[in-house]
């Protein structure tokens, strides 16, 4: 199927080719048919499946059928992300396939000043792209009216819900026209999700392109063994010895974002850390750095977990597994995106054999477990509790205390870790 073939006028399918474009995506050449027809949808996608332009597409469109008389433009289309990244992601989308169209979009988020973007609202807005507590801020301070909202998109609602937004997502609806046009995408499912798509949308489209809570097949999983304390240098190791110029890491803290990029940084491999704490600015720049190839590895807490879209991207690292086996699917679909194939690694030492096991799961994979000739696991250590960054005890969770027995390793020799070619 061509681009062609999906309805989509000539201002559209101009910048699509612009862009090198002409055959949709699996999630794209189902829901923009179902989009156009006026359905409300929801859309079960990994990352990485091409999702934005999925919604962007058909609502330009849509919108672009009946253009505003007037000059005057006003709120036609409201997307929620959750957060900051994925808005600017979604924000860049709708521009780069608008641009033929005259349609005016912003983005607002948090973590940046207010006015601008108030100002930008009073200049008028077709398509406004939010995440939930910046929008809220703006609504109170009455620079926001929803009150001729034609389309409702909430993407990543699965995340959206993960972050706490279900209180902030419904006093948003609350504020909508009831007759309105909903797609809702999820990556994975849960009978929170379930609830919330009932209550929003009415006799949807419904569809999945990947089964769900998986992982991509075009991404190559494995797993190193290695000591807690031994991780940094592992990872140092294997950048250095492999050659890796582009690679983005995964810890479950702040605190040690930071610290591993300063180590890094200390043994001659460029690194940016990205993650809450840091101002917008300084995680812009971070990206930013990163795509153009400034620095070798971006080191990223879950909050990068979605929204980062970094075009061929060819190795995410999970330095510490994620406490919530859901993101890991998260994590590791910032590679593999788009048709491309991937690699994510996760070093797994000792106390974190349980999320391990709750990961295999979930994805109903088990991964190839091998060790690092010098950085083999030391078997008389036994399994401590996980510290998610709240002061507690331990290597790292409030799990009870485990004997280290866990996964075989297979043994790799020399310096580096080649695959068994048998694997997925």
């Amino acid at each position: 199927m061509l681009f062609e073939e999906l309805n989509l006028s000539t201002p559209i399918l101009k910048a699509i080719a612009e862009e090198g474009y002409t055959k949709p995506t699996p999630v794209q050449a189902q829901a923009i048919p179902y989009i156009l027809d006026g359905r409300d949808m929801l859309a079960g996608a990994q990352t990485g499946t091409g999702k934005t332009a999925g919604f962007t597409l058909p609502m330009l469109e849509i919108l672009s059928h009946n253009l505003p008389q007037a000059k005057r433009h006003h709120i036609r289309a409201l997307i929620l992300t959750p957060t900051r990244e994925l808005a600017a992601q979604v924000g860049a989308s709708v521009k780069t396939y608008g641009k033929y169209l005259p349609f005016k979009s912003t983005v607002i988020f948090g973590g940046v000043g207010i006015n601008p973007q108030i100002n930008a609202l009073k200049n008028g807005v077709d398509i406004l792209i939010a995440t939930p507590g910046r929008l809220l801020d703006l609504i109170s301070q009455k620079a926001v009216d929803l009150s001729r909202v034609e389309m409702f998109v909430l993407d990543e609602a699965d995340r959206m819900l993960d972050m706490g937004f279900i209180r902030d997502i419904r006093k948003v609806i609350a504020l909508l026209p009831k007759q309105r046009q909903n797609l809702l995408f999820s990556a994975t499912y849960s009978d929170e999700i379930k609830k919330l798509c009932e209550s929003i949308l009415r006799n949807p489209a419904i569809v999945e392109v990947a089964r769900r809570n998986t992982s991509s097949e075009l991404i190559k999983q494995s797993v190193i063994l290695v000591d807690c304390k031994r991780k940094s240098a592992l990872l140092g190791h294997l950048i250095d010895q492999n050659k890796w110029t582009q690679v983005l890491v995964f810890t479950r803290t702040k605190h040690q974002a930071n610290k591993l990029s300063e180590y890094l940084q200390k043994i001659n491999i460029t690194s940016a850390a990205i993650h809450g704490n840091k101002s917008q600015g300084a995680r812009t720049k971070a990206l930013s750095d990163f795509k153009a190839g400034n620095v070798r590895v971006l080191v990223a807490t879950d909050i990068a977990a979605r929204g980062l879209d970094i075009d061929g991207l060819p190795h995410v690292i999970n330095l510490e597994l994620p406490n919530i086996a859901e993101d890991y699917v998260h994590r590791i679909g910032r590679t593999g995106r788009a048709g491309n194939v991937g690699e994510a690694l996760s070093l797994v030492c000792v106390d974190e054999y349980e999320y391990l096991r709750g990961i295999e799961k979930l994805i109903k994979l088990n991964l190839d477990k091998s060790t690092v000739d010098g950085f083999e696991p030391d078997p008389s250590i036994k399994a401590e509790p996980i510290s998610l960054g709240g002061g507690g005890r331990g290597r790292g969770n409030n799990q009870r205390s485990r004997s280290s027995n866990g996964p075989a390793p297979k043994k790799r020799n020399g310096n580096t870790h080649n695959r068994d070619k048998n694997r997925r």
